[in-house]
């Protein structure tokens, strides 16, 4: 069996289909693993959904901060940004089962040794805490409370974990962990208006995954989101988001979890969107 990790797509089926092919990619013996913002901003959001779902169980989907979004602006919970590409998806007459299918997708996932998310892991969290919050958030996507967690689940506080939180508090801090995090401080505190690379880090703030003591420093955690970090693959981390709807690559990761080896495959992608839209 292959498994690939793959980064961000962001409604670029074309250059999925490429890096599908170039691995030579077979639902019968291969696993793939999306690390979340499969759609918006590039051309073909439906087709990529349509794409994965087609894989039914050989291709498991994480959901990013751009799949949150096409749910809300679906339920009339956000206007959409005039960058958004989502209409493929909103106008398709399989709309429904479009959306159905991406609620049913995962926050966070632990499988082959590494803990998969979108954004990031708060330092405060272990392995279990991970998985155990990324569930509740699940739930509430399966869920009748959908809409009403899709209204309340935009904005920037609270910024740092404390376990008396509940309700929607709880729920926002985990979605912008998991799917928005970047930079922090050495306490956990979230910085989510802070964007670019490494060397753009707000004073007193560091990567998440830099934060001394972080409790998951154990496991090898991978993720996408950071276009401006890149690729990066380190021991402890495996960064896998190079930019494709900005006209970088996309990227998989053929993983060995038995000899943990490690092989990068890229496609140059068509630019979709301006850096910085």
């Amino acid at each position: 069996m292959g498994l690939y990790l793959i980064g961000d797509v962001q409604g670029c089926d074309a250059a999925l289909g490429r890096l599908l092919a170039k691995v030579d990619f077979s639902p019968s013996r291969d696993h793939a693993i999306l690390l979340g913002d499969l759609v918006n901003r590039g051309p073909e959001s439906a087709a990529v959904l349509r794409r994965l779902m087609a894989l039914d169980g050989t291709a498991t989907c994480l959901l990013g901060n751009h799949d949150l979004s096409l749910l809300a602006v679906a339920h009339g919970r956000r206007a959409p940004h005039g960058n958004d590409t989502m209409d493929s998806v909103l106008l398709a007459p399989d709309r429904d089962a479009l959306l159905h299918w991406l609620r049913q997708q995962r926050m966070a996932l632990h499988e082959h040794g590494l803990l998969m998310v979108h954004g990031g892991v708060l330092p405060q969290w272990d392995l279990a805490k991970t998985l155990s919050l990324a569930g509740e958030v699940e739930a509430v996507l399966r869920g009748p409370e959908l809409v009403e967690f899709l209204s309340r689940m935009y904005g920037n506080e609270p910024a740092k974990w404390d376990e008396s939180l509940s309700g929607a508090d709880r729920l926002r801090l985990v979605v912008n962990a998991l799917t928005r995090l970047r930079f922090c401080t050495p306490e956990g505190a979230m910085v989510l208006k802070a964007s670019g690379g490494l060397d753009a880090a707000p004073p007193g703030t560091l990567a998440w995954f830099d934060v001394p003591g972080r409790r998951t420093a154990d496991v090898t955690i991978a993720f996408g989101h950071w276009s401006q970090l890149g690729l990066l693959l380190r021991d402890d981390v495996i960064a896998l988001d190079t930019g494709c709807v900005w006209g970088g690559c996309l990227s998989a990761l053929r993983y060995d979890p038995a000899t943990g080896s490690r092989e990068v495959i890229q496609v140059e992608c068509e630019q979709a969107q301006a850096p910085g839209d």
